[in-house]
């Protein structure tokens, strides 16, 4: 199996069995995200610890399947983390999803960078960008409890 089908069973698979689905009691952050011109819609759920970790993640949503294996892939790899932690993964996934070639944290194991790295060549179609990066940039507006739903379509 070359890279290429590993990617894209690793999309289909996250798209079509999404992992960390739903809603818990007692979260504590939450925020919603919008894709107008795909349709796709996130809420991303946090129970986040008083060192700022954290400590369960889940979503709601649908949409496409890039939309939704990048939303599944990312509540995997955040659990867990801490605020400095969850920035540099979504600093690192945001470069390498529009022009880095690879990803550069060490917080993540080489498993789980093949699995980010599968989201990588949405960046030949920049509208399937805004659905790879859709549930990351709604995880910045939970951690920050900014307001508002988040929307690819406005600059903010």
């Amino acid at each position: 199996m070359d890279l290429k089908d590993l990617y894209q069973e690793i999309i289909l698979d996250h798209g079509k069995n999404p992992r960390n689905l739903g809603k818990f009691e007692n979260f504590n952050k939450d925020a919603k995200g919008h894709n107008p011109l795909c349709g796709d819609k996130v809420h991303v759920y946090l129970k986040v610890d008083e060192n700022k970790k954290i400590s369960d993640i889940k979503f709601e949503g649908h949409g496409c399947a890039i939309s939704m294996a990048s939303a599944s892939i990312m509540t995997e790899l955040m659990k867990d983390k801490d605020q400095k932690e969850v920035n540099e993964l979504i600093e690192d996934f945001l470069k390498m999803i529009k022009d880095n070639p690879e990803l550069k944290s060490n917080l993540i194991s080489d498993d789980d960078k093949t699995k980010l790295m599968s989201l990588s060549g949405v960046k030949k179609y920049p509208m399937r960008v805004k659905c790879a990066t859709l549930p990351w940039h709604t995880l910045i507006s939970a951690m920050t409890n900014k307001p508002g739903e988040v929307n690819t379509e406005r600059e903010d």
